[in-house]
């Protein structure tokens, strides 16, 4: 446990080091952006690159950056004149509403329909399946976002607009109203990614239990006159999981940093359109602050698969 623990430490170091450097190789000039494009001099550009410390060698920026980042301070977001551990706090909430509902409903149906398919693996249903997820799961997101919003909120006749194209919330409604509002407008971002996102959990589902349905123990089972909906229920499916709970694991900390183009393509202010706008400056401290958050959730995620491994099958830790 203390040596994945300590790997997991090393990971997120490096993830620090690569993100400082990385970020500063984005063309533009955040200095230049803070002006407004209003005509300054260079006395002034020089104020500014002071009161954010660009003005210093890049080996002191780098220490500079690495001592605040271990004490929890991510620096102050240039566009926003704010520190960047408060806007990340902000937006994270609409995030994990997007992520987390989404996350919930294409892992319980790719789950679902990959243990379908692979009890009946060869049939129809079995084909159709494991064919429409593929094709989803080989479409960008952004794309299928995009059809969407065309088909389903512009509307297409004989189709009408149903649901708003773009935002989270209308700003008209309060209390249960509210909630409904913000419903409405989480339809079809959640939509987007349970389709890209299902096919992934069904194939592993489906791969992982047709390894195990050959196994003796599923024939001595069936020998014993249990109902083979009983033998999957109980034998065959808990002992398939162990692929597809590591899936889920990586696919919770992946989806926090794979919402950047939905979000972006909604407007859904979430961590992922905020990480569009302070690329497009660039504005070093929160993109820097972003990529360490998303990189962050995927090793946490990686980490806690591996240490309820043993929980899970006995046979790990071996």
């Amino acid at each position: 446990m203390a040596g994945k623990l300590a790997g997991a430490a090393v990971s997120l170091f490096a993830v620090l080091v690569t993100s400082f450097f990385l970020f500063r190789l984005i063309p533009g000039d955040p200095v230049k952006f803070m002006t407004g494009g209003r005509p300054v001099s260079a006395e002034q550009l020089a104020v500014y690159r002071e009161e954010f410390g660009l003005d210093l060698p890049l080996w002191e920026q780098f220490t500079d950056y690495c001592g605040k980042a271990l004490s929890g301070d991510l620096g102050t977001s240039y566009q926003f004149h704010a520190p960047v551990v408060d806007k990340i706090t902000e937006a994270l909430p609409n995030t994990l509403l997007l992520t987390g509902t989404a996350f919930v409903l294409y892992t319980a149906l790719g789950a679902f329909l990959g243990t379908r398919s692979a009890w009946r693996h060869g049939g129809l249903g079995d084909r159709l399946n494991t064919g429409l997820a593929l094709t989803l799961y080989s479409i960008p997101s952004f794309w299928l976002g995009l059809l969407l919003i065309i088909v389903l909120s512009v509307g297409v006749d004989p189709i009408p607009g149903l649901f708003p194209t773009g935002g989270m919330e209308s700003g008209r409604e309060e209390g249960f109203a509210h909630v409904l509002d913000v419903a409405h407008h989480l339809v079809l971002p959640v939509v987007t990614l349970v389709a890209v996102e299902y096919g992934q959990t069904l194939l592993v589902t489906r791969s992982a239990l047709l390894d195990e349905m050959g196994s003796d123990y599923l024939t001595t089972a069936r020998a014993k006159g249990l109902r083979d909906d009983l033998v999957r229920r109980r034998h065959a499916v808990p002992n398939a999981l162990l692929p597809t709970v590591t899936l889920v694991f990586v696919n919770l900390g992946r989806t926090v940093a794979g919402v950047i183009l939905v979000e972006t393509v909604f407007s859904w202010p979430g961590l992922g359109g905020l990480f569009y706008q302070a690329l497009s400056v660039p504005d070093l401290p929160l993109v820097q602050g972003l990529f360490f958050v998303f990189a962050a959730a995927v090793i946490l995620m990686n980490t806690l698969a591996d240490l309820l491994y043993p929980m899970l099958d006995p046979r790990v830790g071996r």
